[in-house]
């Protein structure tokens, strides 16, 4: 019978040829740290991680992230070794059309992936969000004698992860929290695609860590696995703060030629470097993709333990579910993203006034109203909660030691606020985050990945447009709306008025399977009669009737949020003028063409090419609904950047106001019948 040692030492040289194997097939990919971390992923796996291949989604599970996303080989063989649902065909397709194994790892496509890497920096941050929901969730649900939820999460970062400013931001937030839940190990081997880190990154990172109030520890190397496994015992133990472990670590460990290059980063070893490599491990180098004998009967008693870990879960339950009914009922509604009875019973409604309220006002009230009976939706701002409108009245802050708290102060943080609504939404809460619609820009890459991870994440965006005034161009979103809507998978919901929002919230509270951004305003807009003028139900279809005509209409004026308010005033101007308009208000164009046809034809009519669009914001993308410029409809938006004025003079050199609307749908008209007319 093997050794404990010599079977340890079998699974990590496997770990590393079947890397190597599946990047030289692929001849595409890296596997110089799958090489040199494979010790490392295997102790961490091995003796720390509580999962059971059979159940990936195992709610009390412990976390693993592979941040350094590009080294995705390196998860793939364990996770193949452990009895994922990762076949030696999905690892020989690696980064193939349709492959389990994509390039980087991708959330949902490959069991036991916890969340989409490849963007440096995402992964930490996004554990951060994971340890976040771990304390809440356990603060929430947890009894004396009743422990459902402990467990931690581990995250594997590169030194190209240390560079990014994202993991700066979210270790910065994850040491002032203490988040003793969480361990960062950091593959400190000196390489980017460039060459030396020495060319860019001299910085202390241990003193960076330890300024940042985390426990710091080294293993000088990334072979001794005694040191590994008694830093990680440490880091464990250390409660009170997130741990930072730094491994020394030889990129593309074992080739002659290539260890300790930027040629093991990001290229295929060649298949002499293979070989010679493999003979350095005294592996058969004419095998490949070869597993064990021996190692196949480690996975099968992996799997026995995560079988009877699991099982072990299931019968605590079962003693919860029995003390505690109710709680049980609400766990299971977290896990399977549900909404309780009544959640909507709140959500309140204005009535008409032409002053109005701004959308960002009565959107707080409304959160409020539905957080009172969904306690596991919880969020906040970067720094900006008492503009945004999105404290949770009747709830605490989510501080250190007060982890029952849910609103969060993310600080000026918007990229490491967005990445770690994403490990919340990944832990099953739901969460929202808020700021200035400009500073979406900050968020771009990790509101990409709520999208292709499909989360629901919830963005609240203020402040949506020139209306800002004074504040000038700087804070004055123009291409914003039209970059998030270009965005899969993305709702940009953009409400007229306060009972659109609300009624939108039933849609928004129901939506499972990705993220939905708000767009709302600073100053107050109208709240429409209703009694006069279409039903605020209309909204949950995207796009509906605010106001039509008698008869065919001549026009059709389209707009959003706050602009809506400048179609009706040119709708009622040109009735009395006797010019026949429809008015159709489109808070959402993803909403609207997820609509049958039928209905997207009713609202606005092919036989009805005459049309204005309306919204202060670029006009990109709304030639699909007013045709060609100068020939078919026309938008009145923004083609250029703001400026600082007094908000009623921006509106009005923009042409956004009922005024220029009137004009412009003349212009359209007219521009049709001449066309008409020299047809005939």
């Amino acid at each position: 019978m093997i050794s404990k040692d010599k079977l340890e030492q079998l699974i990590i040289n496997t770990i590393r040829t079947l890397s190597i194997d599946a990047v030289q097939k692929a001849d595409s990919g890296h596997p110089g740290t799958p090489m040199s971390m494979a010790p490392v992923g295997f102790t961490i796996w091995d003796k720390f991680i509580h999962h059971n291949p059979n159940n990936p989604d195992w709610p009390n599970r412990d976390r693993f992230v592979l941040s350094a996303g590009h080294a995705s080989m390196l998860l793939y063989s364990i996770l193949h070794i452990l009895g994922y649902d990762v076949s030696i065909d999905d690892i020989k397709s690696f980064r193939q059309l349709h492959s389990k194994c994509a390039g980087h790892p991708e959330y949902g496509l490959t069991p036991g992936v916890e969340t989409t890497t490849g963007p440096l920096g995402q992964g930490v941050a996004t554990s951060v969000g994971m340890a976040i929901a771990e304390k809440w969730l356990s603060t929430y649900f947890n009894r004396p004698g009743h422990e459902i939820i402990k467990y931690n999460i581990f995250a594997i970062a590169s030194d190209g992860c240390m560079m990014e400013g994202l993991s700066s931001e979210a270790a910065s937030l994850a040491g002032h929290l203490g988040l003793g839940n969480l361990i960062w190990i950091y593959d400190n081997n000196h390489i980017t695609i460039e060459g030396h880190t020495a060319l860019a990154f001299s910085e202390d990172v241990a003193a960076r860590f330890m300024g940042y109030n985390w426990h710091v520890q080294r293993v000088g190397d990334a072979n001794d696995l005694e040191l590994i496994e008694q830093s990680l015992d440490r880091a464990l133990k250390e409660t009170d703060q997130p741990s930072f472990i730094i491994v020394d670590s030889h990129i593309g460990y074992g080739s002659p030629n290539k260890q300790d290059t930027s040629a093991a980063h990001g290229e295929p070893l060649g298949e002499e470097e293979v070989r010679k490599t493999k003979n350095n491990y005294g592996w058969d180098p004419d095998k490949k993709f070869y597993i064990p004998d021996e190692v196949k009967e480690y996975r099968n008693d992996v799997i026995a333990r995560g079988n009877k870990f699991e099982k072990e879960w299931q019968e605590k339950f079962s003693r919860y579910d029995f003390e505690y009914p109710e709680l049980a009922k609400q766990f299971i509604q977290v896990q399977k993203r549900e909404v309780p009875n009544g959640w909507d019973s709140e959500l309140p409604t204005s009535p008409p006034d032409p002053k109005g309220i701004a959308t960002r006002i009565s959107n707080g009230k409304i959160l409020n109203a539905i957080g009172k009976h969904i306690p596991w939706l919880i969020g906040g701002a970067a720094d900006v909660g008492p503009s945004t409108k999105t404290y949770l009245d009747n709830a605490s802050s989510f501080e250190k030691d007060v982890y029952s708290g849910r609103n969060f102060h993310f600080g000026v943080r918007e990229n490491a606020m967005s990445a770690i609504s994403n490990g919340m939404a990944l832990s099953k809460i739901r969460p929202y985050v808020s700021c200035y619609f400009i500073f979406s820009d900050y968020m771009r890459a990790p509101l990409r990945l709520s999208c292709l991870m499909q989360q629901p994440v919830i963005y609240i965006f203020t402040h949506d447009s020139i209306a800002l005034g004074e504040d000038g161009p700087t804070h004055q979103p123009i291409e914003h709306l039209a970059s998030l809507r270009a965005i899969p998978n993305m709702d940009v919901i953009r409400p007229a008025d306060s009972n659109e929002l609300s009624v939108l919230w039933k849609y928004i509270m129901k939506v499972k399977d990705h993220p939905v951004a708000l767009i709302l305003t600073r100053q107050g807009v109208p709240t429409f009669d209703r009694s006069q003028y279409g039903k605020a139900e209309g909204a949950l279809r995207g796009a509906y009737i605010l106001a039509d005509s008698k008869g065919k209409p001549d026009i059709i004026l389209i707009g959003t949020g706050s602009e809506v308010q400048f179609c009706l005033g040119a709708h009622e101007t040109l009735k009395e003028q006797g010019i026949k308009s429809r008015v159709v208000s489109m808070p959402c164009m993803n909403l609207f063409e997820s609509q049958d046809p039928s209905y997207r034809e009713e609202v606005l009519p092919s036989s009805i090419r005459a049309r204005v669009a309306v919204e202060a914001g670029s006009t990109y993308g709304w030639g699909r609904y007013i045709g060609l410029k100068n020939i078919d409809g026309s938008v009145i938006g923004m083609r250029d950047f703001g400026e600082s004025a007094p908000v009623a003079d921006l509106l009005k050199e923009f042409g956004l106001t009922s005024d220029h609307v009137v004009q412009e749908a003349k212009n359209v008209i007219k521009r049709f019948k001449e066309r008409k007319r020299k047809i005939t």
